[in-house]
């Protein structure tokens, strides 16, 4: 009797290596993120005091359109904080795309189901500045893992 060996190989892509946010919000082609300012900075991992910023916070002007940074289907709206004083700025909302799951805080969304293709507008950068002034205003992305998403910029 012979014995036959075979050596399997086996190749794992995810498909969401392959996505590319494209522009975010208006004002910001180039996705500039939020770099220092005197409430801190904007970049994954920054401390946040005892804390760990856990997102991506890409710059948007308070009341700018903000758009589909890819191919998604809209998740539904998600509430930020639970602090009453930042009621002005506390809505996202949840969304998906090939295989990413991820949230955009201070979005007041323009729906809250179905899907969007990339750059169609999805809801409104909210007044910031009414809660943090002096802050780089912005759009926070986070993914559904807490894991860094500036891979995706």
């Amino acid at each position: 009797m012979r014995a036959v060996g075979a050596v399997v190989v086996l190749a794992v892509l995810c498909v969401c290596d392959a996505v590319r946010f494209g522009q975010l919000c208006s004002g910001n082609p180039a996705n500039n993120r939020r770099t220092s300012d005197s409430w801190g900075q904007g970049h994954y991992g920054a401390r946040r005091g005892t804390r760990v910023h856990a997102g991506l916070d890409i710059v948007c002007s308070d009341g700018a359109a903000v758009y589909a940074p890819c191919d998604v289907t809209l998740g539904g709206r998600l509430t930020v904080y639970t602090d009453a004083s930042k009621a002005a700025i506390n809505s996202g909302i949840n969304l998906r795309a090939e295989g990413l799951c991820f949230k955009l805080f201070y979005v007041n969304p323009d729906r809250t189901s179905g899907s969007v293709r990339k750059g169609e507008r999805i809801g409104t950068m909210m007044p910031m500045q009414s809660v943090y002034p002096g802050i780089t205003s912005h759009v926070h992305v986070q993914l559904c893992d807490k894991s860094d998403p500036t891979q995706y910029f």
